[in-house]
C-alpha cells in the first residue's frame, strides 16, 4: 500500500514557519502533520485555524490535522474550512464517532481516528469502515521529542491484519519517536503515513533526512 512522510511541523522553527514548511516540501515530503493541543485534553496549547490557513497559503501539499482537544465536534469545521485535507479525532473524546467521522467525511475530508498508548484497537473496531486512516500514538500526546513506545508495534499488527482479513483500505498513520533508526521497522508493522518531527527539522539537511527515511522504509 501507498506509504507516505509527513513532517511534523510542531517541530519547525516558528519563527520562520513559511520558510520551514516550503522547505520540506521541496525535500520531498508527501503531507504536512498539523498539531493541534487545547491544554485541556494534553498538558500544551499550540496552534490553531488562522495558523493553518497560513500553512495552507503556503504549500500545495495536503495538511493533516490531528486535533487533541475535547470538543472535537464544535471545531473541527473550522480546520476543515481553514485547508485542511485530513482530520483526525480521538476516540476517548468523540461520544458518537461515527457521525463524527461522517461529518468529516461529508464535508470532503479524509477521516481519521487516534489511538493513545492506552487506547485499544477494540475500541474503534466498528467504525473501520467509516473512516480513511487510523493514527496510532507512539509516544503520549501533547508534547514532541518523546521516545518510541514499543508497545505501538503490536497495535499496529492487529490493525494490519484486521484490514487484510475484511479487505479494508484504511491507511495506518504513526506519530511519536519515529526517526531513521526505527523507521524501517515501523513500516514492517503495517504503517502507512509516517509522521516525523525532530527527527526531520532538528537535522542539518532535510532533503538528506528525508530521502534516507524513504529508503529505509
Amino acid at each position: 500500500m501507498t506509504k507516505l512522510l509527513a513532517p511534523s511541523i510542531l517541530a519547525a522553527d516558528f519563527s520562520k514557519l513559511g520558510e520551514e514548511i516550503k522547505s520540506v516540501e521541496i525535500a520531498g515530503a508527501d503531507i504536512i502533520h498539523f498539531d493541534v493541543m487545547d491544554g485541556h485534553f494534553v498538558p500544551n496549547l499550540t496552534i490553531g485555524p488562522m495558523i493553518l490557513e497560513a500553512t495552507r497559503r503556503v504549500t500545495s501539499l495536503p495538511i493533516d490535522a490531528h486535533l487533541m482537544v475535547t470538543n472535537p465536534d464544535e471545531v473541527l469545521e473550522s480546520y476543515i474550512q481553514a485547508g485542511a485535507n485530513y482530520l483526525s479525532v480521538h476516540v476517548e473524546v468523540c461520544p458518537h464517532l461515527h457521525r463524527t467521522l461522517q461529518r468529516i467525511r461529508s464535508l470532503g475530508v479524509k477521516a481519521g481516528v487516534v489511538l493513545n498508548p492506552h487506547s485499544s484497537v477494540t475500541s474503534i473496531e466498528t467504525v473501520l469502515e467509516d473512516l480513511d486512516y487510523v493514527l496510532v500514538m507512539t509516544v503520549n500526546p501533547g508534547f514532541g521529542g518523546q521516545k518510541f513506545i514499543e508497545s505501538a508495534f503490536q497495535k499496529v499488527g492487529q490493525l494490519d491484519k484486521i484490514r487484510q482479513e475484511r479487505k479494508l483500505n484504511f491507511l495506518i498513520e504513526v506519530d511519536g519517536g519515529v526517526k531513521l533508526d526505527n523507521i524501517a521497522k515501523i513500516s514492517q508493522a503495517g504503517t502507512n503515513l509516517f509522521v516525523a518531527g525532530s527527527a526531520i527539522f532538528g537535522s542539518e539537511d532535510y532533503r538528506a533526512t528525508i530521502k534516507a527515511m524513504k529508503e529505509a522504509w
